[in-house]
């Protein structure tokens, strides 16, 4: 069968392979510079810009394809630890933006985590009531007092800024889940949820069962929970979610 066009010496294939290159070479600097998202004002502070992580400058994607933006020390590790606690209970120090997975025989897991900001620190003993992959976002009638700007609800999903996956605390409005902006882990930038990097909270999350006891220490408490790092330090292995992910959304400041 014939077409009604002929390919001269090539010349077609020649001119798709250059119109297909300067595409690509002409999206690329957008895409690094977040070119085309646009910013909603989800968040206090005005750090919520549509960037895909993926693309942000400085950012080391590991194996999974998922970020790795967290100082050496708020990653993922084994510890020795002080505490009497029953394994399979969390403990949260506030103040150190640490939390603890207690494994038993003086272990724990140590997760880096976002808290609360100034004035919205607490602490406390909970229980986790349950437990949901990539959750629907409904922000707190306080929350949208505060900020009248917030949708009333939110699809799970990469955009949405409880992350991979959460765990809600009793009857509370607090959560511990994740977050699609690494870079506010070990930080107080919270409303008062806890915050993983979305690989932490899905590791996380396939440890922890409903009822799991949860303590969270304040933040001016003195109490020493690490004795000597298990040596040599290792990364635990990660559960990864069935759902695909894409483009990820950096909102400040809301859990």
């Amino acid at each position: 069968m014939r077409y009604g066009w002929h390919d001269k010496g090539g010349a077609l294939a020649a001119a798709a392979a250059a119109v297909i290159a300067i595409a690509v070479t002409s999206a690329a600097p957008a895409q690094a510079q977040g070119v085309g998202y646009r910013t909603l004002g989800y968040a206090d502070q005005a750090q919520d810009s549509f960037i895909p992580s993926d693309r942000l400058p400085g950012v080391i994607e590991d194996d999974q394809g998922t970020t790795a933006a967290v100082p050496d020390r708020l990653k993922r590790t084994v510890v020795a630890f002080n505490s009497h606690e029953a394994p399979g209970t969390i403990v949260i120090d506030t103040g150190n933006t640490m939390l603890y997975y207690v494994l038993g025989q003086n272990r724990a897991i140590r997760y880096g985590v976002g808290v609360g900001r100034e004035g919205f620190t607490w602490a406390g003993v909970k229980t986790v009531a349950r437990k949901a992959e990539w959750p629907d976002w409904h922000p707190p009638a306080a929350m949208i007092a505060r900020q009248p700007y917030l949708p009333r609800f939110m699809a799970g999903g990469p955009g949405n800024p409880l992350g991979a996956a959460a765990m809600y605390l009793g009857s509370s409005d607090y959560r511990i889940h994740g977050t699609n902006d690494p870079s506010t882990i070990g930080k107080f930038v919270s409303s008062g949820c806890i915050r993983l990097t979305n690989e932490d909270i899905r590791d996380l999350y396939s440890r922890v069962s409903v009822g799991a006891k949860v303590i969270v220490l304040p933040k001016g408490s003195s109490q020493q929970l690490e004795a000597n790092a298990i040596q040599p330090k290792r990364n635990v292995a990660l559960t990864t979610s069935t759902r695909p992910s894409s483009h990820r959304v950096m909102i400040s400041g809301l859990n």
